[in-house]
């Protein structure tokens, strides 16, 4: 397990069309650290975002794209997306308001 503060544990928003229409069920889309456990994310939230109290996490690993320049190929570095499920009597998220 990785020795994370939670302050390092959420790395950005993920701000697409589908995680903008999640946040009517007040579902949160993140990156976050790809050593984060789910009980990680959720102390995180609810210690960076005020009055935020989650419901569960579901987590997913994104693989690296296969890259190439030229005649070497490589990949993109790994990804690791969380989607915050908060409860019906929790504050909304602020980084999300006029989005």
């Amino acid at each position: 397990m990785a020795d994370l503060k939670y302050y390092d544990v959420i790395l950005k928003p993920v701000v697409t069309e589908k995680s903008m229409t999640a946040m009517g069920e007040k579902k949160y889309t993140f990156y976050v650290n790809p050593d984060a456990t789910k009980t990680q994310v959720k102390e995180a939230v609810e210690r960076m975002f005020e009055g935020a109290k989650v419901a569960k996490v579901n987590t997913m690993n994104l693989k690296g794209k296969k890259k190439r320049r030229g005649m070497v190929y490589g990949r993109t570095a790994a990804k690791k997306k969380a989607i915050v499920q908060l409860t019906q009597d929790s504050a909304d998220i602020q980084i999300f308001e006029g989005l």
